[in-house]
């Protein structure tokens, strides 16, 4: 299977890159399933049903959240009637939505599909991750119920990132980092079979301070004093993710391979 995962999108310019350049990927490299982390999709925090709608018509199969799920005001009500956008799994029990779902994908093949939030760095204590985690992928064994399985690791700390990437390994396809909006260059099939990414990047302008218009966010380094709230930067975007080829009778990684393309970074394909 030929799966894509699209880092944190970020903002107009990250929506307009995933609608411009996502349906014609999906034909051209032949994509079987498709994941975006729309988190900073509206206005550079959380994301709108709107927006979310937009992302899945440009050809997301799934979208995930992250910390800043719940910061548009109408995702408590939409992500209960559209299961095809997740939150992390280890939110507190009484968080709407779900963490976790079976998808299908082209030809029919079931693909799992969850998020969970580290916890070194990052503002709440959230429950324990990798608890959170194996409870679902001994649910849901890649090469037994589903054909492949896909964890979006939301966190902070590489290190964290790391230790989650070899708790999956050899139990799912592809383990990505995303939350830092930085791409990282360590993609790799770990020594058990999983793919690995510590960190997607973001879907947007890297003319900016991790999205952010770059004005502000350099005041605030520079003086210690903010004059106006973050927004977006509105440059043309690079679509940012990792790409991974699976085997439909084990579930695991045959090979995985960073992308960027357009905007400022040097472009990479599969």
């Amino acid at each position: 299977m030929k799966i894509l995962f699209l880092g944190d999108v970020m903002g107009r310019a990250g929506r307009t890159a995933v609608s411009e350049r996502l349906p014609r990927l999906r034909a051209d490299w032949g994509l079987d399933f498709v994941v975006v982390n729309g988190e900073n999709a509206t206005s550079g925090m959380g994301l709108s049903g709107e927006h979310a709608q937009a992302l899945l018509a440009a050809g997301a199969d799934c979208v995930t959240l992250g910390d800043h799920a719940f910061d548009q005001k109408d995702m408590a009500q939409f992500i209960e009637r559209e299961t095809r956008v997740l939150r992390p799994i280890n939110f507190a029990k009484v968080a709407p939505g779900r963490g976790h779902r079976v998808f299908e994908a082209r030809g029919g093949r079931k693909v799992l599909v969850a998020q969970v939030l580290g916890q070194v760095f990052m503002k709440r204590p959230y429950d324990d991750p990798f608890s959170a985690l194996d409870a679902v992928l001994k649910t849901y064994p890649p090469g037994g119920l589903v054909q492949a399985a896909i964890v979006d690791i939301h966190c902070e700390a590489t290190s964290e990132k790391m230790a989650v990437g070899h708790f999956c390994d050899g139990r799912a396809s592809l383990v990505v980092g995303t939350h830092t909006h930085v791409p990282t260059a360590d993609a790799q099939v770990l020594p058990k079979g999983t793919g690995y990414l510590s960190d997607a990047g973001m879907c947007g302008d890297y003319d900016s301070v991790i999205g952010m218009d770059k004005a502000e966010p350099m005041r605030r380094f520079v003086t210690g004093m903010g004059k106006s709230r973050f927004t977006p930067a509105l440059g043309e975007a690079t679509l940012s993710g990792v790409f991974v080829e699976t085997d439909d009778r084990t579930g695991l990684a045959r090979r995985v391979a960073m992308v960027r393309l357009g905007g400022r970074l040097q472009e990479a394909c599969p």
